[in-house]
């Protein structure tokens, strides 16, 4: 099993268990894509295989012509548990930090178009790309965190978590009612708008203010 690093006054390693991601969490970027807006979460998941770490390029898929950047703040779970209530929830994460949902978009398209799952679309090598996280204590407010995704030195996406269709603790909830979350999990959160392509050669950079300042170089 893959490892992330959670910095503390000691970095430490945590194995990292499944991927929940879910889709169609802020209303302007569900706008951009010509979606709709869901009663419940849309929730996929993500192999361990597509988790990719700071340090080295994220390579772009062969199998697609269309890789966009989708940046999000990502939860680990410290504490796992079934059926969690929202008033607990915040005491389940272990950490925060940022990451990109890679999303193969033509595939994603034309499996949408067919009513396929979008597993190629989003499974891919790379396709979870993660920061390090910060303790879960050094954050004070963590419902009004803010973020921001740079690519190739302009900013391109500003998330609010204020304006989430699902809040953190309604999320860790929903979660915990269908699967049992374990520790070690992690839960991309959704993506604001301003969603583009990538290319060989850009710089992506994932801002968490006086916390996360990560770059990754795409090949």
């Amino acid at each position: 099993m893959p490892h992330i690093t959670l910095l503390a006054e000691q970095a430490r390693a945590v194995q990292v268990r499944n991927i929940f991601c879910i889709g169609r969490n802020y209303a302007a970027h569900i706008a951009e894509l010509g979606n709709r807006p869901e009663e419940d979460p849309v929730v996929f998941i993500k192999p361990t295989s597509a988790l990719h770490l700071p340090g080295t390029p994220i390579v772009l898929p062969t199998h697609s012509s269309d890789v966009h950047y989708e940046a999000e703040l990502v939860l680990l779970v410290g504490q796992g548990g079934k059926n969690i209530a929202e008033d607990k929830a915040l005491k389940h994460i272990a950490g925060y930090g940022l990451g990109l949902d890679l999303t193969a978009r033509d595939l994603q398209t034309k499996a949408k178009q067919g009513g396929l799952p979008w597993a190629v679309a989003k499974g891919f090598d790379c396709a979870a790309t993660v920061s390090q996280f910060v303790p879960s204590e050094h954050i004070e407010h963590p419902q009004n965190i803010e973020f921001q995704m740079h690519l190739n030195g302009q900013l391109k996406q500003h998330g609010d978590v204020r304006k989430m269709l699902f809040p953190i603790p309604f999320i860790v909830r929903y979660l915990s009612q269908v699967f049992t979350l374990r520790e070690g999990d992690l839960i991309f959160t959704g993506t604001p708008e301003g969603v583009g392509p990538l290319k060989g050669g850009d710089v992506v950079r994932l801002v968490l203010p006086n916390a996360i300042d990560t770059e990754f170089k795409v090949e």
